[in-house]
């Protein structure tokens, strides 16, 4: 059974940081592409950044040059460094396979503050 459990989330003044992970149970982060998506109310859930099992990173436009996606195959666990935050990144931040869609797990909220 997979399990995809994130945590480190929680309330940053705009410009502060955080760091985000996701400890993956069922698959290997290794062998998947893997993302970490957003959820605002109302709003679908969109890809932020991706890492592939080859190690290229791909990030959104709004992220780009302050999100900074990782893994640690030892640990089979995802992480998502953020900085520079600021309000637009607040919402609920979720790890899954790109292309193998899992259960999704519980979340963890970011909230920036102005």
């Amino acid at each position: 059974q997979v399990q995809l459990v994130e945590s480190g989330g929680g309330l940053v003044q705009a410009g502060g940081s955080l760091r985000l992970s996701c400890v993956v149970s069922g698959i290997f982060v290794s062998f998947n592409d893997m993302g970490w998506y957003r959820q605002v109310p109302g709003q679908q859930r969109e890809l932020v950044a991706s890492l592939t099992v080859g190690g290229t990173q791909v990030y959104e436009e709004f992220v780009e040059g302050r999100f900074f996606i990782s893994r640690d195959d030892a640990k089979n666990t995802l992480y998502l460094q953020m900085s520079n935050l600021n309000p637009e990144d607040t919402g609920v931040y979720y790890c899954n396979s790109i292309y193998e869609e899992q259960p999704w797990g519980q979340g963890t909220q970011v909230t920036v503050s102005s």
